[in-house]
C-alpha cells in the first residue's frame, strides 16, 4: 500500500481528535486580556478605534467571541492583515514579533475551534441540489437519452464563482414547475410508443433543388454535378432541403465536397437546422476541410449526429470574404465550396426497443393500446404503441423497486418505496393504462428531495454519500453500477478503493464534463459569449476563432490532468494545444487543419499557461478594450487565491477610450486618485498590467488599435481593409505589492512561479469549492495544508492533486 494512503485513515483521525478538543471550548480570556488587548491598544487604536475607522475597521470594540458570525469575521479580517504582514503599516512603529506571533496564534486557535464546532453541528456547507447541467447528465445516463433538457430549467444561481454551491442553489415553485417538465421530457425520450421507424439510408445532392443566384451556382451534370456556395453576409439558405430527419435520432452523414476554383484548402462549418425556417435556431455541428479537386478525387468527410424530427443540416463556407451580393455568383471567380453529395443513414439503433425503453420496461412487449388499458383498439382508432403487461401490479412494483434505487443513488427501504408503488396502484384502479401508470410513479421519483437532493449529512459522509460526491465532482452526474455495488458493500471509502475509482473515472469519456465544466467555471469560460467583440476593431474574430479558443484551453486543461503535470503548467509552459485557426491567430506556422494538436511554443511567443490563452484573455476584456482592473480581479482571484473586494459604491467605473487619446494606464492613475480606491488598486492593477500586451481577443499587441488618433494600418482581412489605426503604445511594466518589478508578462509569470504553494493552494481550494458544493471554513485551512504538503514531492501534480482531495477529511466529510 502507497505510505500516503497509509497515512491518510491517521490523519483523518488526528484532524478529528484535534478538532474534538476545541469543540465547546471556552476563549482564553487571560490571553486576550494580557496580550491581544494590549496590543492593540499600543499598536491599532489610533488607525481603528474610536476616533479613525481606517477601511471600516474597528479593533477597540472587538470583544474574545468568536461563535457570533458577524464578531468572527471581523477576527477573521484582523487574522488576515497580519498574515499579510500589512498591520501596523511598515512606517509605523512594529510590535515585538513574538508578540505578533502570540495574538495571530490565539486568532488562529479559536477561528479554527468555533469554524470547527459550527461544521460539526450544521456540516460545511447547507444541503444542495443539483444544478442544472447535473440535473440534465442525470437523466442522461438514468435513462440512456441524450435529449437537450437543461434549458427546461431557469439558470442557477453562483457563488464563490461555481454553480454548485448549496448557498446559491435555491428552490423554489416555478423550478419545481420545471423539474415536472423536464421530468416528462425525460421519459417521452425514453419511452417509446411506436414499432421501429423506418431507417433511411439515402444520398442527396442540390440537383433540381430552388438555387439562389445571388451566392450559389450549379457546375457540371450527373455524376459531377455539384452545388457551389459562396460565403455571403447574413443567412445564406444553404440547407439541404430534399432531406427532413423522419424521427428524433442519431443519423449519419458522409458529405463529399472540395474547394471550387481555389489551390488551397477551404474551412468550412456544418449546421442542424429546422428546415425551411429560415430564423430557427441553428446549431453547429463543426469545422471541416475540404480540399481541391485533383484528378476529380475529392475529401469525403463523416460524422455523427443528433436531431430532432424535421431537422436537416446545412453548409457555410469560412473566411472567404467578398462582398458576392455586388460581383454574383454567376461570374464569381473566388474560391467556393462545392457539395456533391450527402449521404444520410439513421436513425441508428443498435436495437429496437432502444436501450433507454429497456434499461427501464426490460423485456415487456409494445402493442397498441388505449388509454382504457385495453389491448384492442377500435377499430376507428388509429394504434398507440405502449408497454403491455399481463400482470400490470407486479410489473409497475418491478419496474419501481429496480428504478428508485438508481434515482436515489443509494439503497432504499420498503417503506420508501411504498408510496410510489401505491401511485401507480391508484392509477391502474382509475382505468390508466399500465405505461401511463408507472409514469405517473416515475414522475414523482424524479421530482422527490431524494432525487433532487445531495443527501448529506454532518459528520463522516456514508459511503453512499462519497459515490455521489464522487460522481457529481468528476462526472456531474450519478454514480454508476460499480460505484453503487462498493459503497452498498461499504467498501468505497478505504483509501485503496478511492484512489482507484478516481483513476478508473478520469479514463472513463465521462470525464470530460469535468474538464469542461471545472474550466468553465474556473476560467470563466462559459462567458465567451458575454461579450461581443467591436467589428471595426477587431474584425479577424469570428465563430471559428471563438471555438478554437476554447478548445485550446480544454484540450490544454485535460493534457495537464491526463498526464499528472504540475499545477504551475497553469501559469507557464513550453506547449499548448492549437488548430490552424487559432495557430493563424497566434503566428504559430505549419498547423493545418481543424483537429487540435499539442505543438511546442516557439521562443518569444508569450503563450505559456493558461494566461496567454485567448480564450482567457476574451473573457476577462470587453468588446472594445481591455480592462487591468478586470484582468487583475481574476489573476487575483482564479490563479493566487486573494481575491479582492468589491468596488466601494459610488464610485464610477472606468470608461475605456476607443478614440486612442489616453491610455488606460493615465486613466487608471486618476482614479488611483481616489483615496478609497487606492488601497485595492495598487495590488490589482499590476496583475493586469502584467497582460496588456493582450488585446480583447488575446491577440498580441505593441500598440492599442483605435478608431480615432494615430497611424494607418496596411492589413487586410478577408481581402478588405481595416479601419482601425494603429494607436498608443502599450506599457505593460509595473510594481508588485511586496516590490518586485517586471517588463512584461514573461517576466511576471515567473514572479509569481516563484511561490508554488500558494498556486496549489489556489487550485486546491477552486476544487474543493467546485467537488463539495461549500466555500472554504477556516478549519479547511489546515486540511487544505495537509493536501498541498502532500502533492509537493510529486511536484504538484494536478492528477495527484485531485487524488489528495478525495483523501482528505474535507471531502469525506459533510
Amino acid at each position: 500500500m502507497n505510505a500516503r494512503w497509509r497515512l491518510q485513515p491517521l490523519l483523518a483521525f488526528m484532524w478529528c481528535c484535534a478538532a474534538a478538543q476545541t469543540f465547546g471550548a471556552n476563549v482564553d480570556s487571560p490571553t486576550f486580556e494580557a496580550v491581544v488587548r494590549p496590543l492593540f491598544e499600543k499598536h491599532c487604536a489610533e488607525c481603528h478605534g474610536a476616533k479613525k475607522q481606517k477601511g471600516g475597521m474597528r479593533v477597540d470594540e472587538l470583544q474574545p467571541k468568536f461563535d457570533a458570525p458577524d464578531t468572527a469575521a471581523r477576527w477573521l479580517r484582523v487574522m488576515e492583515r497580519i498574515e499579510a504582514g500589512e498591520m501596523p503599516p511598515k512606517d509605523e512603529d512594529r510590535p515585538p514579533a513574538d508578540a505578533v506571533k502570540k495574538v495571530a496564534g490565539w486568532i488562529d486557535a479559536n477561528l479554527f475551534a468555533a469554524d470547527t464546532a459550527r461544521s460539526t453541528r450544521e456540516g460545511r456547507g447547507r444541503v444542495r441540489r443539483l444544478n442544472r447541467v447535473e440535473h440534465e447528465y442525470t437523466l442522461h445516463d438514468l435513462f440512456g437519452i441524450d435529449t437537450p433538457l437543461k434549458g427546461l430549467l431557469p439558470e442557477d444561481g453562483m457563488a464563490l464563482g461555481f454553480d454548485k454551491v448549496g448557498q446559491a442553489l435555491d428552490l423554489s415553485s416555478v423550478l419545481m414547475e420545471r423539474y415536472l417538465q423536464a421530468a416528462d421530457a425525460a421519459l417521452d425520450a425514453a419511452i417509446v410508443h411506436e414499432a421501429r421507424p423506418p431507417s433511411i439510408h439515402e444520398r442527396f445532392t442540390y440537383a433540381g433543388d430552388n438555387i439562389n443566384t445571388n451566392i450559389e451556382r450549379d457546375i457540371g451534370d450527373g455524376p459531377q454535378f455539384a452545388r457551389v456556395f459562396f460565403l455571403a453576409t447574413g443567412n445564406p439558405p444553404t440547407q439541404l432541403r430534399k432531406f427532413k430527419a423522419p424521427a428524433a435520432g442519431h443519423y449519419r452523414f458522409r458529405v463529399g465536397a472540395y474547394a471550387f476554383q481555389s489551390d488551397k484548402p477551404l474551412t468550412y462549418r456544418i449546421y442542424t437546422s429546422e428546415l425551411f425556417k429560415r430564423n430557427a435556431e441553428s446549431m453547429l455541428v463543426g469545422h471541416f476541410r475540404a480540399s481541391p479537386l485533383e484528378d476529380g478525387e475529392y475529401p469525403v468527410i463523416e460524422f455523427e449526429e443528433r436531431l430532432d424530427a424535421g431537422q436537416t443540416i446545412k453548409f457555410l463556407p469560412y473566411g472567404i470574404g467578398a462582398d458576392i451580393y455586388r460581383i454574383g455568383a454567376a461570374t464569381y471567380s473566388g474560391a467556393g465550396l462545392a457539395v456533391q453529395w450527402v449521404d444520410v443513414e439513421g436513425p441508428l439503433y443498435d436495437t429496437w426497443p432502444p436501450t433507454s425503453h429497456t434499461r427501464l420496461f426490460g423485456d415487456l412487449p409494445l402493442g397498441p393500446v388505449l388509454s382504457s388499458g385495453s389491448a384492442t383498439p377500435k377499430r376507428t382508432a388509429a394504434p398507440r404503441y405502449g408497454v403491455v403487461s399481463t400482470h400490470p401490479p407486479a410489473d409497475a412494483e418491478k419496474i419501481i423497486r429496480e428504478f428508485v434505487p438508481r434515482a436515489f443513488r443509494r439503497q432504499v427501504t420498503d417503506e420508501e418505496i411504498v408510496p410510489f408503488v401505491s401511485l401507480a396502484d391508484q392509477r391502474l384502479a382509475a382505468g390508466y393504462d399500465f405505461e401511463k401508470a408507472v409514469r405517473v410513479a416515475l414522475k414523482a421519483v424524479l421530482c422527490s428531495p431524494e432525487f433532487l437532493l445531495l443527501d448529506e449529512r454532518p459528520g463522516r459522509l456514508t459511503d453512499d454519500a462519497i459515490a455521489s460526491r464522487l460522481s457529481y465532482f468528476l462526472w456531474s452526474s450519478c454514480p454508476d453500477d460499480q460505484l453503487l455495488r462498493l459503497a452498498a458493500a461499504r467498501k468505497l471509502s478505504t483509501p485503496e478503493n478511492l484512489h482507484a475509482q478516481v483513476e478508473r473515472m478520469l479514463q472513463d469519456p465521462k470525464a470530460a464534463r469535468f474538464t469542461k465544466n471545472f474550466t468553465g467555471q474556473w476560467l470563466n469560460l462559459r462567458d465567451i459569449d458575454a461579450t461581443v467583440p467591436d467589428k471595426m476593431l477587431y474584425p479577424e474574430f469570428d465563430e471559428y476563432l471563438k471555438a478554437s479558443m476554447l478548445g485550446e484551453t480544454e484540450s490544454f486543461f485535460d493534457d495537464v490532468l491526463r498526464n499528472d503535470r504540475s499545477v504551475m503548467t497553469f501559469v507557464d509552459s513550453d506547449f499548448t494545444f492549437v488548430n490552424e485557426r487559432l495557430a493563424k491567430h497566434y503566428g504559430i506556422d505549419e498547423v493545418s487543419g481543424s483537429e487540435f494538436r499539442k505543438v511546442s511554443l516557439p521562443a518569444g511567443s508569450h503563450r505559456g499557461g493558461v494566461l496567454g490563452q485567448a480564450a482567457v484573455l476574451k473573457v476577462t476584456a470587453n468588446g472594445t478594450t481591455t480592462s487591468p482592473v478586470l484582468r487583475g480581479k481574476f489573476v487575483a482571484d482564479k490563479i493566487l487565491g486573494e481575491p479582492p473586494p468589491g468596488p466601494p459604491t459610488g464610485v464610477p467605473a472606468v470608461e475605456p477610450d476607443i478614440r486612442g487619446a489616453v491610455t488606460i494606464r493615465e486613466q487608471l492613475a486618476k482614479h488611483r486618485e481616489i483615496g478609497q480606491c487606492a488601497s485595492c488598486h495598487v495590488k490589482i492593477d499590476p496583475l493586469g498590467f502584467a497582460l496588456e500586451n493582450y488585446d480583447v481577443i488575446g491577440g498580441w499587441r505593441g500598440n492599442y488599435r483605435s478608431l480615432g488618433e494615430g497611424a494607418h494600418v496596411d492589413t487586410r482581412n478577408r481581402n478588405q481593409g481595416v479601419r482601425y489605426r494603429l494607436g498608443l503604445k502599450v506599457d505593460a511594466a509595473d510594481i508588485l505589492p511586496d516590490g518586485r518589478t517586471f517588463q512584461d508578462v514573461d517576466e511576471f509569470k515567473k514572479l509569481i512561479a516563484a511561490n508554488p504553494d500558494r498556486i496549489a493552494r489556489c487550485l486546491a481550494e477552486k476544487l474543493i469549492v467546485y467537488a463539495t458544493g461549500s466555500g472554504i471554513g477556516y478549519a479547511d485551512r489546515r486540511a487544505i495544508k495537509d493536501i498541498v504538503d502532500s502533492v509537493r514531492p510529486d511536484n504538484y501534480g494536478l492528477r495527484s492533486l485531485v487524488h489528495a482531495i478525495v483523501q482528505s477529511p474535507v471531502f469525506l466529510n459533510k
